[in-house]
């Protein structure tokens, strides 16, 4: 190979892997992100120390919905994000009652996660209206999440919310879609 040879392949390559860093660039700012779960407030459903998949993009062309699992914003710490699943949707009176029944709109919740008595309502326990851009979110482990129910939490901005999981990725034996409701 003579000089230009060698020079025009280093271009090749340099504009190639240019080109791989931008894509990559793009698609972890703007269209998936990785999320692992730290903690057992979503179990059943999700475990301490999966990985997933969460997709950006969705939210963009349409609301969240009511089942819906999201990752969003911890408002109190940079860079913290909780994995949730949501309950009410804006507009909506949510309440809970001192038998841990959940109430939206003045109508039982019908739901198949968090079977689990609640043991505290929280903030719920008198009734929260949701603003035009509020969503309630709660854990599947009903007594063991940080969630709407408390100050730390409250209701969640339409604007805190980063996405919606998408996949599983890890563990391995676990890869999967996750499911609408």
């Amino acid at each position: 190979m003579n000089k230009k040879e060698i020079l025009k392949e280093i271009l090749s390559t340099s504009l190639y892997l240019l080109g791989v860093l931008l894509v990559t660039f793009v698609l972890v700012k703007f269209v998936v992100q990785r999320t692992e779960i730290l903690s057992g407030s979503m179990e059943p459903t999700l475990y301490k120390g999966e990985s997933y998949l969460v997709d950006k993009i969705s939210y963009r062309f349409k609301d969240p919905e009511r089942y819906d699992i999201i990752t969003f914003k911890y408002k109190y710490a940079e860079k913290t994000y909780y994995v949730k699943r949501i309950i009410g949707l804006p507009g909506d009176t949510v309440y809970i009652d001192e038998y841990g029944t959940i109430f939206i709109n003045d109508e039982v919740l019908v739901e198949h996660y968090g079977n689990e008595t609640i043991e505290n309502p929280g903030l719920a326990a008198d009734p929260i209206k949701l603003g035009d851009d509020e969503y309630f979110v709660m854990g599947d482990n009903r007594n063991d999440s940080q969630d709407s129910r408390y100050p730390n939490v409250g209701a969640v901005k339409r604007e805190q919310i980063l996405g919606k999981l998408w996949v599983q990725i890890w563990p391995l034996n676990r890869l999967r879609l996750m499911k609408d409701k």
